[in-house]
Protein backbone atom coordinates (compact mmCIF):
# COMPACT_ATOMS: atom_id res chain seq x y z
CA UNK A 1 0.00 0.00 0.00
CA UNK A 2 1.10 3.74 -0.41
CA UNK A 3 1.40 4.95 2.90
CA UNK A 4 -0.24 8.19 3.55
CA UNK A 5 1.36 11.17 4.92
CA UNK A 6 2.29 10.85 9.00
CA UNK A 7 0.53 14.49 10.01
CA UNK A 8 1.77 14.32 13.87
CA UNK A 9 5.15 13.67 14.77
CA UNK A 10 7.09 15.44 17.24
CA UNK A 11 11.39 15.32 17.85
CA UNK A 12 13.80 17.13 19.85
CA UNK A 13 11.87 20.49 18.92
CA UNK A 14 9.13 19.37 21.42
CA UNK A 15 9.88 20.35 25.42
CA UNK A 16 7.95 16.94 26.09
CA UNK A 17 10.94 14.55 24.25
CA UNK A 18 13.46 16.64 26.61
CA UNK A 19 13.61 19.60 24.43
CA UNK A 20 16.53 20.65 21.57
CA UNK A 21 19.61 20.69 24.15
CA UNK A 22 18.49 17.07 25.76
CA UNK A 23 19.43 13.83 24.91
CA UNK A 24 16.96 13.69 22.11
CA UNK A 25 18.96 15.57 19.98
CA UNK A 26 19.37 14.14 16.37
CA UNK A 27 15.63 12.88 16.57
CA UNK A 28 14.39 14.88 14.25
CA UNK A 29 16.89 13.41 11.37
CA UNK A 30 16.44 10.07 12.52
CA UNK A 31 12.99 10.29 12.00
CA UNK A 32 13.56 11.34 8.52
CA UNK A 33 15.85 8.16 8.12
CA UNK A 34 13.09 5.73 9.46
CA UNK A 35 10.80 7.37 7.09
CA UNK A 36 13.15 7.05 3.82
CA UNK A 37 13.86 3.35 5.03
CA UNK A 38 10.03 2.14 5.35
CA UNK A 39 8.85 4.24 2.48
CA UNK A 40 6.65 7.09 4.08
CA UNK A 41 5.73 9.58 1.22
CA UNK A 42 5.80 12.93 3.63
CA UNK A 43 5.49 13.99 7.11
CA UNK A 44 4.29 16.85 8.74
CA UNK A 45 6.82 17.54 12.52
CA UNK A 46 3.94 18.88 14.86
CA UNK A 47 5.91 19.86 17.75
CA UNK A 48 4.23 21.19 20.76
CA UNK A 49 3.28 24.55 21.44
CA UNK A 50 2.57 24.66 24.61
CA UNK A 51 2.73 27.54 26.92
CA UNK A 52 4.80 27.15 29.84
CA UNK A 53 3.69 27.45 33.65
CA UNK A 54 -0.08 27.22 32.52
CA UNK A 55 -1.05 23.63 34.39
CA UNK A 56 -0.72 21.72 37.60
CA UNK A 57 1.26 18.84 37.72
CA UNK A 58 2.72 16.54 40.10
CA UNK A 59 6.04 14.50 39.60
CA UNK A 60 3.86 10.77 38.96
CA UNK A 61 2.48 12.80 36.07
CA UNK A 62 5.43 12.93 34.08
CA UNK A 63 8.10 11.06 32.72
CA UNK A 64 11.24 10.89 34.34
CA UNK A 65 13.47 12.65 32.05
CA UNK A 66 10.70 15.40 32.27
CA UNK A 67 10.09 15.66 35.70
CA UNK A 68 12.91 18.48 36.08
CA UNK A 69 10.39 20.89 34.48
CA UNK A 70 7.91 21.03 37.35
CA UNK A 71 9.05 24.63 39.79
CA UNK A 72 8.51 25.16 42.95
CA UNK A 73 4.98 26.16 42.35
CA UNK A 74 4.00 22.46 41.34
CA UNK A 75 3.21 23.63 37.71
CA UNK A 76 4.94 22.97 34.42
CA UNK A 77 7.73 25.17 32.96
CA UNK A 78 9.82 24.64 30.14
CA UNK A 79 11.70 26.90 27.30
CA UNK A 80 8.97 28.17 24.98
CA UNK A 81 9.36 26.53 21.52
CA UNK A 82 12.00 27.33 19.40
CA UNK A 83 10.59 28.72 16.25
CA UNK A 84 13.85 29.78 14.50
CA UNK A 85 15.67 27.18 15.36
CA UNK A 86 12.44 24.45 14.43
CA UNK A 87 12.32 26.64 11.11
CA UNK A 88 16.25 26.08 10.77
CA UNK A 89 15.88 22.70 11.19
CA UNK A 90 13.36 21.50 8.74
CA UNK A 91 15.01 23.59 5.95
CA UNK A 92 18.64 21.71 6.45
CA UNK A 93 16.89 18.21 6.73
CA UNK A 94 14.53 19.04 3.52
CA UNK A 95 17.70 19.44 1.41
CA UNK A 96 19.53 16.31 3.44
CA UNK A 97 16.12 14.08 2.45
CA UNK A 98 14.67 15.73 -0.85
CA UNK A 99 12.55 11.94 -1.24
CA UNK A 100 10.82 12.63 1.73
CA UNK A 101 8.14 16.12 1.58
CA UNK A 102 8.97 17.43 4.72
CA UNK A 103 6.27 19.81 6.28
CA UNK A 104 6.06 22.34 9.10
CA UNK A 105 3.34 22.00 11.77
CA UNK A 106 2.75 22.49 15.31
CA UNK A 107 0.54 20.88 17.68
CA UNK A 108 -1.01 23.92 19.64
CA UNK A 109 -2.45 23.47 23.30
CA UNK A 110 -5.49 25.47 24.46
CA UNK A 111 -5.52 27.51 21.34
CA UNK A 112 -8.94 28.94 22.75
CA UNK A 113 -6.98 30.23 25.93
CA UNK A 114 -3.47 31.35 24.46
CA UNK A 115 -3.35 33.15 21.00
CA UNK A 116 -2.31 35.91 22.08
CA UNK A 117 1.19 34.12 23.87
CA UNK A 118 1.54 31.64 20.96
CA UNK A 119 1.78 34.93 18.45
CA UNK A 120 4.68 35.85 20.63
CA UNK A 121 6.32 32.73 19.79
CA UNK A 122 6.02 31.98 16.46
CA UNK A 123 4.06 33.31 13.13
CA UNK A 124 1.55 30.29 12.60
CA UNK A 125 1.19 32.12 8.80
CA UNK A 126 4.56 30.20 7.88
CA UNK A 127 3.61 26.59 9.58
CA UNK A 128 1.99 24.17 7.13
CA UNK A 129 -0.14 22.59 9.26
CA UNK A 130 -1.83 23.73 12.89
CA UNK A 131 -3.22 21.00 15.22
CA UNK A 132 -5.64 21.97 18.20
CA UNK A 133 -4.97 19.91 21.18
CA UNK A 134 -6.62 19.70 24.48
CA UNK A 135 -4.83 18.49 27.24
CA UNK A 136 -5.87 20.26 30.48
CA UNK A 137 -8.97 21.34 31.72
CA UNK A 138 -9.66 23.28 34.96
CA UNK A 139 -12.09 21.81 37.05
CA UNK A 140 -11.84 24.29 39.75
CA UNK A 141 -8.62 24.32 41.43
CA UNK A 142 -6.76 25.45 38.08
CA UNK A 143 -5.34 23.32 34.91
CA UNK A 144 -4.42 20.33 34.92
CA UNK A 145 -4.25 17.16 32.55
CA UNK A 146 -6.90 14.19 33.07
CA UNK A 147 -4.28 12.29 34.96
CA UNK A 148 -4.14 14.70 37.68
CA UNK A 149 -7.76 15.30 37.59
CA UNK A 150 -8.49 11.44 37.80
CA UNK A 151 -7.26 11.62 41.18
CA UNK A 152 -9.32 14.76 42.68
CA UNK A 153 -12.57 14.16 40.66
CA UNK A 154 -14.86 10.71 39.90
CA UNK A 155 -13.77 9.65 36.82
CA UNK A 156 -17.28 10.36 34.68
CA UNK A 157 -17.21 14.16 35.52
CA UNK A 158 -13.61 14.32 34.42
CA UNK A 159 -14.69 13.15 31.34
CA UNK A 160 -17.48 14.88 30.68
CA UNK A 161 -15.12 18.55 31.88
CA UNK A 162 -13.26 17.56 29.08
CA UNK A 163 -15.51 16.81 26.59
CA UNK A 164 -17.65 19.86 27.21
CA UNK A 165 -14.61 21.99 26.74
CA UNK A 166 -14.14 20.94 22.99
CA UNK A 167 -16.54 23.28 21.66
CA UNK A 168 -15.52 26.09 23.92
CA UNK A 169 -12.10 25.46 22.37
CA UNK A 170 -13.83 25.05 18.70
CA UNK A 171 -15.93 28.21 18.93
CA UNK A 172 -12.93 30.55 20.77
CA UNK A 173 -10.35 29.75 17.82
CA UNK A 174 -9.84 29.99 14.19
CA UNK A 175 -6.44 29.10 13.78
CA UNK A 176 -6.26 25.43 14.01
CA UNK A 177 -7.29 23.16 11.05
CA UNK A 178 -7.58 19.92 13.02
CA UNK A 179 -8.73 18.52 16.18
CA UNK A 180 -6.10 15.72 17.53
CA UNK A 181 -6.25 12.95 19.64
CA UNK A 182 -9.96 13.45 20.89
CA UNK A 183 -9.18 10.09 23.31
CA UNK A 184 -6.75 12.32 25.32
CA UNK A 185 -8.43 11.48 28.42
CA UNK A 186 -9.13 8.25 27.56
CA UNK A 187 -5.28 7.55 27.50
CA UNK A 188 -5.16 8.27 31.26
CA UNK A 189 -8.19 6.46 32.12
CA UNK A 190 -8.13 5.05 35.46
CA UNK A 191 -8.46 1.29 34.55
CA UNK A 192 -6.93 -0.37 37.89
CA UNK A 193 -9.32 1.47 40.10
CA UNK A 194 -12.62 1.38 37.72
CA UNK A 195 -12.39 -0.73 35.28
CA UNK A 196 -11.55 -0.58 31.25
CA UNK A 197 -13.31 2.50 29.59
CA UNK A 198 -16.55 2.14 27.84
CA UNK A 199 -17.26 4.88 25.36
CA UNK A 200 -21.33 4.28 25.78
CA UNK A 201 -22.29 6.08 28.92
CA UNK A 202 -20.50 8.97 27.09
CA UNK A 203 -21.78 8.96 23.54
CA UNK A 204 -23.77 11.70 23.76
CA UNK A 205 -21.13 14.02 24.40
CA UNK A 206 -18.70 12.56 22.30
CA UNK A 207 -21.42 12.73 19.32
CA UNK A 208 -21.77 16.54 20.69
CA UNK A 209 -18.26 17.32 20.80
CA UNK A 210 -17.91 15.81 17.22
CA UNK A 211 -20.87 17.62 16.01
CA UNK A 212 -19.04 20.88 16.88
CA UNK A 213 -15.54 19.96 15.55
CA UNK A 214 -17.77 19.34 12.39
CA UNK A 215 -19.64 22.52 12.07
CA UNK A 216 -16.55 24.47 12.21
CA UNK A 217 -15.30 23.30 8.95
CA UNK A 218 -11.96 21.49 11.25
CA UNK A 219 -10.87 18.12 10.24
CA UNK A 220 -10.43 15.14 13.12
CA UNK A 221 -7.08 13.68 13.76
CA UNK A 222 -7.61 9.87 13.22
CA UNK A 223 -5.03 9.08 16.03
CA UNK A 224 -3.03 5.48 15.35
CA UNK A 225 -1.65 5.29 19.37
CA UNK A 226 -5.04 3.60 20.03
CA UNK A 227 -7.78 2.43 17.27
CA UNK A 228 -10.99 2.99 18.40
CA UNK A 229 -13.68 2.02 15.41
CA UNK A 230 -16.36 4.02 17.06
CA UNK A 231 -14.42 7.36 16.70
CA UNK A 232 -15.03 7.29 12.73
CA UNK A 233 -18.37 5.91 13.04
CA UNK A 234 -19.36 8.77 15.60
CA UNK A 235 -17.42 11.10 13.67
CA UNK A 236 -19.11 10.17 10.08
CA UNK A 237 -22.37 9.89 11.19
CA UNK A 238 -22.12 13.27 13.50
CA UNK A 239 -21.70 15.14 9.81
CA UNK A 240 -17.80 14.68 10.03
CA UNK A 241 -15.98 14.78 6.27
CA UNK A 242 -12.15 14.98 6.78
CA UNK A 243 -9.82 13.22 9.22
CA UNK A 244 -6.16 13.34 8.58
CA UNK A 245 -3.91 10.25 9.88
CA UNK A 246 -0.95 10.80 12.90
CA UNK A 247 0.98 8.62 15.05
CA UNK A 248 1.85 10.87 17.89
CA UNK A 249 5.77 9.58 17.15
CA UNK A 250 7.90 11.11 20.01
CA UNK A 251 10.94 8.59 18.59
CA UNK A 252 11.29 7.12 15.25
CA UNK A 253 10.57 3.78 15.52
CA UNK A 254 6.91 4.75 16.31
CA UNK A 255 6.17 6.62 12.61
CA UNK A 256 3.26 5.47 10.49
CA UNK A 257 2.65 2.96 13.42
CA UNK A 258 -0.70 0.70 12.54
CA UNK A 259 -1.26 2.95 9.48
CA UNK A 260 -2.08 -0.28 7.69
CA UNK A 261 -5.17 -0.78 9.94
CA UNK A 262 -6.15 2.62 10.30
CA UNK A 263 -6.56 3.20 6.94
CA UNK A 264 -8.72 0.17 6.45
CA UNK A 265 -10.74 0.97 8.95
CA UNK A 266 -11.27 4.79 7.92
CA UNK A 267 -11.80 3.13 4.53
CA UNK A 268 -15.13 0.52 5.95
CA UNK A 269 -16.36 4.23 7.49
CA UNK A 270 -16.60 5.65 3.64
CA UNK A 271 -13.18 7.80 4.03
CA UNK A 272 -11.05 7.87 0.98
CA UNK A 273 -7.39 9.33 0.54
CA UNK A 274 -6.87 12.53 -2.05
CA UNK A 275 -4.76 12.49 -5.07
CA UNK A 276 -1.68 13.42 -2.68
CA UNK A 277 -0.26 11.64 0.30
CA UNK A 278 -0.54 15.06 2.24
CA UNK A 279 -4.30 15.39 1.26
CA UNK A 280 -7.05 14.81 4.14
CA UNK A 281 -8.93 11.89 3.75
CA UNK A 282 -12.39 12.57 2.89
CA UNK A 283 -16.45 11.45 2.63
CA UNK A 284 -19.12 12.72 0.56
CA UNK A 285 -21.80 12.10 3.03
CA UNK A 286 -22.59 11.29 6.76
CA UNK A 287 -23.20 7.86 7.45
Amino acid sequence: MTLPADSHVHSEWSWDTGGPRSHAVGRMQATCAQAVRIGLPAIYFTEHLDIPDTWRAEPEDLMPHQQDFINRSGRVDFAPFDAGGYLGAIDRLRHAFPDLRIHTGVEFGQPHLFGAQAAEIVDLGLIDRVLGSLHTVDLGEGAAEPNMLFREHDPAAVMHGYLDEIPVMVRGSEVFEVFTHIDYAIRQWPTATVGPFDPRPFEEAFRAAMGSIAEGGRALEMNTRRLWPWIPQWWAEEGGKAVTIGSDAHTPDAIAANFPEATAMLEHFGFRPGSAAEDLWTRSRAL
